[in-house]
């Protein structure tokens, strides 16, 4: 299972959902869907400007998890 940590990085760096789709350059719908663990795949181009915006590390945003 993979599982995102948007959620937690976004309160740690005391940003909105608006405010980080604007920067990520994607719809708010959409961050919440990944923000929710409600997607399939995420694109590596949306991923890098998350770690970009977040000043983090991809590890810090996706963890693997046997079920």
């Amino acid at each position: 299972m993979i599982l995102m940590h948007l959620d937690r990085l976004m309160v740690e760096r005391h940003i909105s959902l608006n405010d980080l789709a604007d920067k990520v350059g994607i719809t708010p719908a959409n961050l919440s869907r990944i923000k929710n663990n409600k997607i399939n795949a995420l694109r590596f181009s949306t991923l890098e400007a998350l770690c970009r915006e977040l000043d983090c590390q991809p590890g810090d945003l996706i963890e693997y998890k046997l079920e």
